[in-house]
C-alpha cells in the first residue's frame, strides 16, 4: 500500500479523537540544523494570538486493534479498511510536511497491535527519532496505552510535549457494557503514575510531558448523565491535575452493536459540557451548583450553564460593578475573567458607568440585567418573568 494511501486511511481514523489542542507547551526553537518550534499558543486547528491558524498532523500509527470496544470504528470486529505505518514512515511524513509548512506538530495515537507494550514502544520510538535524529522541536502529543509498562510510558514522556490517556466512558458500568476488555482501574493507575512523573519533573526542573496530560470521554454512547460526566471530570482534575478533559459526542458507526444508541446526541450537549467544564476550571463553580440547575441531571440545552445558575439564583443579583467582589462578578452572565479583571482595575480609579463597562466587555447587553453601575440600576430580577427570554441567545433558524 502506498504511503499516501495509508495516510488517507489513518488520518480519517484519527478524526474521532478530540484531545489534541496543544495549550501549555513551553516555547521552544530548534537548534541549528534542527526543525520546528512551539509558541505556547496552541496548535491543532487553533488560532494563535497574532491571528495565524496552525495545525498538527493528526494520525493513527495503525487502525488495527486487539480490543473490540463497541463504540469504536476501529474495533477488532469492525469491517473497515486497515492500514499501518512504520516508525520511519511517520517520521518521514512529519518532517516532510513540516518542511512544506503544512504542519507545526504531530498528534499520534494508535490501535493496540501485538500487545500494549509493543504499541507504546512504537509510539515512543517515533517521538524519540524525531527529536534525536531530526532535531524536531515542534509540538508532539502522544496517546498513551494505559496497559503498557510504566517504564515505556515514562520513556515516551521524555520526548512528548503532552501525553493523554483516554478515559472513554466515565463509569465502571459503561466500560463493562461497551468496552469489557478495558479497566477503569488500569486507566486511573496509569493517570496517577503520569501525574507523579509530571509533578516530579516540574519540581526538579527537568523535561517530562511539560504540557501535562489530558483525557477524552465519549458523550452519548451510554446512559451516563451530564452530572456523572462532570463529577468524573472534577475528580480527574483534583486527583491527577489534568490539563484538560475533552468531550466527544458519540458518532453512530457502521455495523454498530445493538448496545449503542441509534442516533448521535445533539452536538449542543457536547458544547454545554465544555461550558460547564470551563466553569469548574476557571470560575470556581462546583458540580453540585451546576447540577442544581439541570433537569434530571442533564444540562439545559437552551441556555448556557452560567446563565442557568444565575436564573436559578436571582436573589444574588444584581451585582454592583463598583463594589462587588471578584467571585460574584465572575458569576455574571456575559462577563469573562478578562472583563472582570479590567473592571477591577478600572474601578480603582473612578466609579464606573454603563458606558465604561460597555468599553470593557463586548457582552454588556447580556450582562446588564445582572449589574449595577453608577448610572444603571435594573429592576429586581425576581420581578422579571421574561428574564430568560430576554437574556438567552437567540436560536438560529433552520434553513429547512
Amino acid at each position: 500500500m502506498e504511503l499516501f494511501e495509508k495516510l488517507a486511511i489513518l488520518a480519517d481514523a484519527a478524526k474521532y479523537d478530540a484531545s489534541c489542542a496543544s495549550s501549555g507547551a513551553p516555547k521552544r526553537k530548534a537548534a541549528e540544523g534542527g526543525l520546528g518550534s512551539t509558541t505556547g499558543a496552541g496548535i491543532c486547528h487553533a488560532y494563535t494570538p497574532d491571528g495565524r491558524c496552525v495545525s498538527l498532523l493528526k494520525i493513527l500509527l495503525t487502525n488495527y486493534c486487539l480490543f473490540d470496544c463497541a463504540y469504536c470504528i476501529n474495533r477488532r470486529s469492525s469491517n473497515v479498511r486497515r492500514a499501518r505505518f512504520s516508525v520511519d514512515e511517520v517520521v518521514r511524513l512529519t518532517v516532510e510536511f513540516y518542511k512544506r509548512n503544512y504542519i507545526e506538530g504531530l498528534f499520534l495515537s494508535s490501535g493496540i497491535i501485538r500487545s500494549a507494550d509493543y504499541t507504546m514502544e512504537q509510539l515512543m520510538l517515533v517521538a524519540r527519532k524525531l527529536r534525536r535524529e531530526h532535531g524536531f522541536a515542534g509540538y508532539i502529543h502522544l496517546k498513551t496505552i494505559p496497559e503498557a509498562s510504566p517504564w515505556l510510558i515514562e520513556q515516551a514522556g521524555l520526548w512528548a510535549d503532552r501525553m493523554s490517556i483516554n478515559l472513554e466512558l466515565p463509569t465502571a458500568a459503561g466500560l463493562a457494557k461497551l468496552a469489557p476488555e478495558k479497566s477503569g482501574a488500569t486507566i486511573e493507575m496509569a493517570m496517577d503514575q503520569m501525574h507523579a512523573r509530571i509533578a516530579e519533573a516540574r519540581e526538579e526542573k527537568r523535561r517530562f510531558s511539560p504540557a501535562g496530560q489530558s483525557t477524552q470521554v465519549i458523550v452519548g454512547a451510554d446512559a451516563t448523565t451530564d452530572t456523572e460526566l462532570l463529577t468524573a471530570s472534577a475528580t480527574l482534575y483534583q486527583r491527577f491535575k489534568l490539563s484538560r478533559v475533552y468531550y466527544s459526542a458519540f458518532s453512530p458507526i457502521d455495523h454498530a452493536s445493538s448496545l449503542l444508541p441509534p442516533k448521535a446526541p445533539p452536538l449542543v450537549r457536547e458544547h454545554r459540557l465544555y461550558q460547564a467544564d470551563w466553569l469548574l476550571r476557571n470560575y470556581a463553580f462546583s458540580v453540585s451548583e451546576i447540577a442544581a440547575c439541570s433537569n434530571d441531571n442533564m444540562l439545559d440545552l437552551e441556555i448556557d450553564p452560567k446563565l442557568a445558575w444565575a436564573l436559578k439564583n436571582r436573589g444574588s443579583f444584581p451585582v454592583d460593578v463598583n463594589t462587588g467582589p471578584r467571585e460574584m462578578l465572575l458569576r455574571v452572565p456575559g462577563l469573562g475573567t478578562r472583563a472582570v479583571d479590567r473592571i477591577l482595575s478600572a474601578r480603582r480609579h473612578r466609579r464606573l458607568r454603563s458606558e465604561d463597562v460597555r468599553r470593557l466587555t463586548s457582552s454588556f447587553r447580556r450582562a446588564a440585567p445582572f449589574l449595577i453601575t453608577a448610572d444603571h440600576r435594573p429592576t429586581r430580577l425576581t420581578d422579571r418573568v421574561d428574564l430568560r427570554e430576554r437574556v438567552a441567545a437567540p436560536r438560529q433558524l433552520s434553513l429547512l
